[in-house]
């Protein structure tokens, strides 16, 4: 018997069409009364079309739902009436995202909005004008038209949805380096850690809170191997959920043969897929210290390196003492801005 193959549910890039719908049309209509044998125009004008919306719902992890339905087209606004009734305006659809959803325009590769917040809403096409009845076109000259228009039609765009995780603090490293085991260490966070790699198919959130109840998010990356940048492994699937964090957490095997050269290959990594994650603020961990017999090799000049064992508990303490320095950094950051 072969290995069981795992899948993911996890899907945090999807393409998807959304029209807003068709303005109604104006109508010719004139009055007919029982002592107006001359009633004047009073077609009314036809209603908006719905318009289709982002909104963000923080229960929300994946864009799984999106692979089902494709296409969301608000409704159409309805035809105007007689006495200069308008059209009801079409209902409009609105789609709930995870935060952390960036909307691009396909055709162009523009960026549309993003979603950020719990509730924040974003419009995403616009329905169409509703047209103008008959009554709107009465002149001294020409009192009985017999013109109208039709509604114009809504807005049609083709998106692109990336989701990128909101987080302050990214763990990054190879398979098996400990990561998910660290997460759990820092946050009480139950994650799924095992000796094989692609442990982790999918990013994993935890949340350090300090004495106050103030907290600040990690997320555990999944396992990056070498050519991730290039497409292999699950690297480059994971990659962008690197660029929201603030600070960066290098997790090394130091049971590995070389870890030092490990970081160097990481950093390559990173910097192949975006130069610009290699400027956030960082610290390397060698972890499994409890493995080896010596730290003697295990020097990186110019980084803040710390040893421990995640899984032991050995020196985590100095982890979460980092933690709450980057805690203080970010509220001050968030009071100042």
């Amino acid at each position: 018997m072969g290995e069981k193959k795992r899948t993911s549910f996890f899907v945090d890039v999807v393409d998807i069409t959304v029209e807003g719908g068709k303005g109604g049309d104006g109508v010719v209509h004139f009055r007919r009364e029982k002592y107006v044998p001359k009633g004047g125009p009073d077609g009314g004008d036809g209603g908006d079309g719905g318009n289709v919306y982002a909104i963000g719902n923080e229960h929300l992890k994946t864009l799984l739902d999106f692979t089902y339905k494709t296409y969301y087209k608000a409704e159409d606004g309805k035809p105007g009436g007689k006495r200069k009734s308008k059209g009801a305006k079409g209902k409009d659809v609105i789609i709930q995202v995870p935060l952390g959803t960036v909307f691009y325009d396909r055709e162009d590769g523009s960026v549309i909005g993003e979603i950020l917040r719990h509730g924040q809403k974003l419009l995403l096409a616009r329905g169409g004008k509703g047209g103008r009845g008959n009554a709107r076109f009465a002149t001294p000259t020409n009192r009985t038209p017999r013109i109208r228009e039709e509604g114009k039609k809504g807005e049609k765009k083709r998106l692109r949805l990336e989701l990128k995780y909101i987080a302050d603090i990214g763990l990054v490293g190879f398979p098996n380096s400990g990561k998910s085991t660290l997460l759990r260490a820092l946050t009480g966070n139950r994650v799924k850690s095992a000796d094989y790699p692609f442990t982790t198919l999918t990013p994993n959130l935890g949340v350090y809170k300090n004495e106050k109840a103030e907290k600040i998010i990690l997320c555990d990356l999944p396992g990056i191997i070498e050519g991730a940048s290039k497409g292999k492994g699950l690297g480059l699937t994971f990659l962008r959920h690197i660029e929201r964090t603030h600070y960066l957490i290098f997790v090394l095997d130091a049971s590995k043969e070389d870890p030092v050269n490990d970081f160097e290959k990481l950093k390559e990594e990173l910097r192949a897929y975006n130069p610009s994650l290699l400027e956030k603020e960082r610290i390397v961990v060698f972890n499994k210290i409890d493995l080896i017999k010596s730290k003697d090799k295990l020097a990186i000049p110019g980084e803040r390196v710390y040893y421990i064992s995640a899984l032991t508990g050995e020196n985590v303490d100095q982890i979460r003492e980092v933690i709450r320095e980057w805690l203080k950094l970010k509220n001050l950051q968030e009071k100042t801005s």
